[in-house]
């Protein structure tokens, strides 16, 4: 079945950086969009970072742009995002998201920066 496996959250001070992956499975990884979410609570999930699939073109919300990165290895099945220059306001449950005529989710990741 298809499974979304997000790790590398964690309580990290303000200017620090995390690594979320994401594990794959289940389904045919390198024809799907992959992308980033995050939720703070009392808050709407938004769109943080897309990768696409054919070429890895990659954009970002304005509020990480310059901080966040996001990849992706085909072989691995995995998509990551380097989080540098962390904020406060970074703290939220990140997700990642397979997307192509469908979307899967993954259970998501808590990042949480505080000092």
């Amino acid at each position: 079945q298809v499974q979304l496996v997000e790790s590398g959250g964690g309580l990290v001070q303000p200017g620090g950086s995390l690594r979320l992956s994401c594990a794959a499975s289940g389904f045919t990884f390198s024809n799907y969009a992959m992308k980033w979410y995050r939720q703070a609570p009392g808050k709407e999930r938004e769109l943080v970072a897309a990768i696409t699939s054919v070429d890895s073109r990659t954009n970002y919300a304005d509020s990480v742009k310059g901080r966040f990165t996001i990849s992706r290895d085909n072989a691995k099945n995995t998509v990551y995002l380097q989080m540098n220059s962390l904020k406060p306001e970074d703290t939220a449950v990140y997700y990642c998201s397979a997307q192509r005529f469908v979307a899967y989710w993954g259970q998501g990741a808590q990042v949480t920066v505080s000092s």
